[in-house]
């Protein structure tokens, strides 16, 4: 099942890749930190781009928004996160990224969240 996050996450410092950044992309770190817990990325499920036209006018020109990306997460989670293209104009200049789902996650914080040394031992 799937929870509507919507909330912004902080990219794991100096581990962004600069190979995505030479194309053009944005850098997608190894890792973020959500509710004050890190999370590392353990691989990239898949990814896409959403397109927008300028000002939403059908006549003005059509920009790259955001790109997203489905993540298999360190304890075993899906993320869905995306990155702003632009800074938004409300808010931190440096908000750019924000986890938008997550899927077969316990959220922190949830009244359900299990001890994570419980669920370890129930999974092995």
């Amino acid at each position: 099942m799937s929870a509507l996050i919507s909330e912004h996450i902080i990219p794991k410092e100096g581990t962004f890749s600069t190979t995505s950044m030479g194309r053009g992309e944005p850098g997608l770190p190894t890792g973020f930190t959500w509710r004050d817990q890190p999370y590392r990325i353990l691989h990239v499920i898949r990814s896409w781009k959403q397109s927008a036209r300028e000002g939403g006018k059908v006549s003005g020109g059509l920009y790259l928004r955001r790109h997203y990306y489905q993540l298999r997460m360190d304890d075993d989670s899906i993320w869905t996160v995306y990155f702003l293209r632009q800074t938004p104009k409300s808010g931190s200049v440096k908000a750019r990224w924000f986890l938008y789902t997550i899927e077969n996650s316990t959220l922190p914080g949830d009244a359900r969240n299990e001890d994570s040394s419980d669920c370890a031992a129930r999974r092995s």
